[in-house]
């Protein structure tokens, strides 16, 4: 009797999950991967006040990095997170605020006052796109050891680095890394991904997130 109670018991368990397997595996769900957490962080942004690693938990973030007197180097960067911010209206996050992080590691000269006219000339919404600096040796924890985003400071002042966008969730997990141009535009793909990021949070929810954590299980990756 006891052993009929446990397969009665069981045996739903285990066809959810084989329903939800065959959801994941014959419907067409994408997911982003789940790269790695996010680094805690306390910087100052372009308004001097603290932003925190934890004042954006529940929000999904796009950052980038680099400083306000890169020029070109930092052009098409700018360029790329601004058309982001333009075309938020293409995503369906549901109740999820999508907010944008610049963080410059120039924190000798990017003072509140200098980073607020930089974000002002590029067009940013400051309820949307913060610009932050910090501590230098903090700024290194941060950006070099935990977003894995290389930059060193010449001996003139400027700095070498390598462009790089990173998509964060709201759990601050690292779901998108942008390293390298392709042949669609950094733009496109992480607008797209963050539609595909936003349709997960929408529907990952009851019986349907164990096809999401199926199709996580079988790489479905776009």
């Amino acid at each position: 009797m006891r052993r009929k109670i446990i397969l009665r018991s069981v045996i739903p368990v285990a066809l959810i999950i084989l329903a939800a397997i065959g959801f994941a595996v014959f419907e067409p769900i994408q997911v982003l991967p789940r790269i790695r957490l996010a680094p805690g962080y306390l910087l100052i942004n372009q308004a001097a006040e603290t932003i925190t690693s934890e004042d954006v938990r529940g929000d999904i973030v796009v950052y980038n990095f680099g400083y306000s007197g890169c020029g070109d180097a930092c052009a098409s960067m700018n360029d790329t997170m601004r058309e982001i911010q333009g075309r938020l209206d293409e995503v369906d996050v549901g109740d999820t605020d999508v907010r944008f992080v610049t963080v410059s590691f120039d924190s000798d000269t990017d003072t509140p006052p200098v980073l607020a006219e930089y974000a002002a000339g590029l067009g940013a919404d400051p309820e949307l796109w913060s610009f932050a600096t910090g501590d230098p040796v903090h700024l290194q924890n941060v950006v070099k050891a935990g977003f894995e985003a290389y930059y060193e400071k010449r001996d003139d002042g400027t700095f070498t680095f390598d462009p790089v966008f990173i998509l964060v969730d709201g759990w601050g997990v690292i779901r998108g890394e942008y390293r390298y141009q392709t042949s669609a535009s950094d733009s496109d793909k992480i607008v797209h991904h963050l539609d595909i990021l936003g349709e997960e949070i929408r529907n990952s929810h009851g019986a349907a997130s164990l096809a999401y954590e199926a199709a996580h299980f079988f790489l479905c990756y776009p």
